[in-house]
């Protein structure tokens, strides 16, 4: 067989392979060169034939003909651009994980947050990967897929006893060989926040051990967190699907006013959590993290419904403003007292702690407003009730006002609580108690959980107690102050 001529016009089905190939500037052993080092397992003859249109190469065998010729014309066209005065950054990339990134990234600016799970779905078709995300409902007791519009609705997926549930208790990707289907899990954040879990679906096992794949599938799930997080402040379709049943308005009052139920530092990580999820009507927490101070407040406002809501959420909003401007935990009771007393006339009050903790030596101030005492566990135990700084509830009068004190060492937790955690009150009238919350509470720590994990289980086990449904609202927030790093 004579060697075709590559000077010959190509057939009619490949002129554009041929005029790449014209304008690589290469000669066909060259180019086949290139080929054959992607790959490609065509001869020079096969080659030359399919530039001139004498044949066609199987599918598989021109792309990586094509590629060979792509990467030729990026050598051409870089040799050809002109030089800046000063060095710059290469170019936006056009294919490839962050190129998929990208693209979700600046979509998700422009579009409503019931779009969101669909771009996700496009950024996985990029990375060549079939992606579903779950975010768990606001009980923390189960794990539901965000699916596009359109998509007949799937399976919710239990948080204990699953491996899914596994990787959001525990923030730690895991693989899944289940049924046949190799998936990659992998925990969903905003910062510290656990927002769900991301469902990573591919072709064969091997992938699931993939350390490039997996790191790529880790800025994905961070990404999405961020954009589920912050996409989900203007419209309701994430927020409706991270609930089970409607909230009443008080409590709707309230979660709107809490900061997010996670944050962490290099120095300290702080969980949040209320319950009756969708009923609480009094209870509240906040807090503010720093290089220098840390801020911690629970509240418990009396009554039940709106109103209690509404004296809760004012409570909130003066301690906040006064903390802002930078008062102490002293004036802060203060301006808490001045907004209860004048906006709830009538003997309306509320019940609270505010704390602060100067990082640099550890001295904790307090005051207690008619609350719990604050618990400090310092390695796995319970070591003190907190029961200094006790003056009446807010809204009362001041009274006799003192701020007590306290030195943490880093490894301690604190724990607040309001009373509906140990008042909760089983069939037979038992309450749920001190001993047992302590006793819960040295176990989770033992075990290694960390705050947001250990107050998902004691609120779970106070539900679990009163048979889930609960006489008063319960509330928990946990700081723990991570201890230093070895030398």
């Amino acid at each position: 067989m004579d060697t075709p001529d590559p000077a010959s016009p190509p057939g009619e089905h490949d002129r554009a392979v041929w005029a790449a190939f014209e304008a690589a500037d290469l000669t066909p052993e060259q180019l086949w060169t290139r080929y054959f080092a992607l790959g490609g397992t065509a001869d020079l003859l096969e080659l030359e034939a399919h530039l001139e249109g004498l044949l066609r190469l199987p599918d598989g065998e021109r792309t990586v003909l094509a590629h060979a010729l792509n990467e030729r014309l990026d050598e051409l066209v870089a040799e050809r651009r002109l030089p800046y005065s000063s060095p710059v950054r290469g170019r936006r990339p056009a294919s490839g994980p962050f190129a998929a990134l990208l693209h979700l990234l600046e979509a998700a600016h422009t579009a409503p947050p019931d779009r969101l799970p669909g771009l996700v779905v496009e950024a996985g078709h990029a990375m060549e990967v079939e992606v579903t995300v779950h975010v768990a409902d606001h009980e923390q007791c189960r794990l539901w897929p965000l699916l596009p519009p359109g998509t007949p609705a799937g399976e919710s997926i239990a948080i204990d006893g699953t491996l899914p549930g596994r990787v959001f208790q525990t923030v730690r990707a895991l693989p899944s060989e289940a049924h046949g289907l190799p998936r990659l899990w992998l925990p969903v954040l905003d910062g510290a926040e656990r927002i769900g879990v991301l469902e990573v679906r591919v072709d064969t096992v091997a992938e699931l051990y993939d350390p490039v794949l997996r790191e790529e599938c880790r800025w994905l799930a961070a990404m999405v967190g961020h954009l589920v997080a912050g996409m989900g402040r203007y419209g309701d379709a994430l927020e409706r699907a991270r609930r089970t049943r409607p909230r009443t308005p008080s409590a709707e009052l309230l979660w709107q006013q809490l900061p997010p139920l996670t944050a962490a530092s290099d120095a300290f990580v702080l969980a949040g959590l209320l319950e009756p999820a969708y009923e609480v009507g009094g209870d509240a927490f906040d807090y503010s993290i720093s290089e220098d101070v840390v801020s911690l407040a629970v509240f418990d406002a009396m009554g039940h419904g709106l109103s209690a809501g509404l004296l809760a959420a004012a409570a909130l909003a003066a301690y906040r403003s006064a903390r802002r401007d930078r008062r102490g935990v002293f004036d802060q009771a203060l301006a808490i007292d001045e907004v209860v007393a004048a906006t709830f006339p009538g003997s309306a009050f509320v019940t609270g702690v505010l704390a602060e903790l100067d990082v640099a030596s550890g001295r904790l101030r307090y005051v207690n407003a008619g609350h719990p005492p604050p618990l400090l566990l310092r390695a796995g135990r319970v070591v003190k009730r907190l029961s200094g700084g006790r003056r009446v509830p807010f809204g009362l009068g001041t009274g006799l006002l003192t701020v007590a004190e306290e030195t943490l060492q880093r490894g301690d937790w604190l724990a607040l609580h309001t009373d509906g955690v140990t008042e909760a009150r089983d069939a037979d009238g038992a309450w749920f108690g001190e001993a047992r919350l302590e006793g819960l509470l040295t176990r989770e720590v033992a075990a290694a959980h960390p705050p947001p994990e250990t107050a998902r289980r004691l609120v779970h086990a106070v539900l679990d107690h009163q048979h889930g449904l609960l006489q008063d609202d319960a509330s928990i927030l946990l700081a723990c102050w991570v201890p230093a790093p070895p030398e």
